[in-house]
């Protein structure tokens, strides 16, 4: 039996789901949520072993739930279920332990093959992204775990030195990571630094 636990804000969507799926006589839904914080409670309580969830939601983002999901549950499967086909949004959630990644453009049918696929130990991942592409560029390391971290602080506005103190790191040292960034990204400066990190914190 397939335990299935649904995170979305919009109810609309979470009822077109569950209308799909009351017939089907293997999957029984445990709970549905709006919110990342809440998906963690219910999945604590419920113990799905599977999961749909939004990437951008109130109080806790998918991706940070799903981080927090595999850490407590190794075995349980995460389908990100989103608008968002930026390659940060998908590389962010293959690396909190997603096994699948569709699209709300995708079909009710789509939904259900999805969750049969990731439930038997497989990948799914919408048909409209190159995962794949994604996976090589990840490899690349376009930007590091470390300099990732360091962008979103400069996306809450963070100096040098406040980084620093929160990293335990010194400031040459994220003055250096800045630095590498504005030349991996091909940017022209500390402005446009901050603009690139401002663009890519609201796009989850």
């Amino acid at each position: 039996m397939i335990r299935l636990a649904i995170a979305e804000d919009h109810q609309s969507l979470i009822d077109g789901i569950i209308l799909l799926l009351k017939h089907e006589e293997d999957i029984s839904i445990v709970g549905a949520v709006n919110n990342g914080e809440a998906l963690l409670d219910l999945v604590r309580l419920k113990q799905p072993n599977v999961i749909i969830t939004d990437i951008r939601m109130p109080k806790m983002d998918g991706i940070t739930a799903t981080k927090h999901i595999k850490k407590e549950f190794p075995h349980t499967k995460v389908i990100a279920f989103t608008m968002f086909d930026q390659p940060e949004a998908i590389a962010k959630m293959l690396e909190a332990g997603a096994s699948g990644y569709l699209l709300k453009n995708s079909s009710l049918n789509d939904v259900l093959e999805a969750i049969k696929t990731v439930h038997s130990g497989k990948n799914y991942y919408d048909a409209n992204i190159n995962v794949n592409n994604q996976k090589n560029k990840k490899k690349k390391g376009l930007l590091t775990k470390r300099q990732i971290e360091i962008l979103e602080l400069v996306a809450q506005g963070k100096t040098s030195r406040e980084i620093s103190e929160l990293l335990f790191i010194g400031i040459h040292t994220v003055d250096t990571h800045r630095k590498n960034m504005i030349r991996i990204l091909g940017l022209k400066g500390k402005g446009e630094l901050m603009r690139y990190a401002l663009e890519k914190k609201y796009r989850f």
